[in-house]
């Protein structure tokens, strides 16, 4: 393969790379919150956080806003790999089991179906020993502007 092929063949996962570096910048929710970006590519994201004493309600296990909140990123950021600027529409997360103060969460989005200008991603929440805490389905819709400039 010669090295135009090779550009052309990676230049959907650097895009969705690139969208989510240019979010990332502006995104103080998730940083304020400890998310990290573990991985990105076109229709997939997966971001961690550890729960923190602030992140826990009054029995002592996470509150679920935040776990809402890891896979609301998640989702945002793997909805945005195509370089259009795209927002929720609708959500809804079933919770599964407690995330636990000092559990490492993850959050894995995958695409379902993008048409038009909707999407619909899955985000599953694992905490550090594997199990599901929480299933997330987020439906996407498609806005004007792009995340990077037009020369992309």
């Amino acid at each position: 393969m010669d090295a135009q092929s090779t550009r052309l063949e990676n230049a959907p996962r650097e895009i969705a790379e690139a969208c989510a570096e240019a979010m990332w910048a502006e995104d103080q929710a998730s940083q304020g919150l400890g998310m990290e970006i573990v991985r990105v590519s076109p229709g997939e994201a997966v971001i961690s956080m550890t729960i923190r004493t602030d992140m826990t309600n009054g029995h002592g296990i996470c509150h679920g806003g935040f776990i809402f909140t890891l896979a609301d990123s998640a989702f945002a950021f793997a909805c945005n790999t195509y370089n259009q600027r795209t927002v929720a529409q609708h959500c809804a997360v079933t919770f599964l089991q407690p995330g636990r103060l000092g559990d490492r969460l993850t959050a894995h989005a995958v695409e379902r179906n993008r048409s038009g200008r909707s999407g619909i991603y899955d985000v599953t929440i694992h905490d550090g020993k594997g199990e599901v805490i929480a299933e997330f389905r987020g439906h996407s819709r498609t806005i004007a502007g792009t995340l990077l400039g037009s020369d992309t």
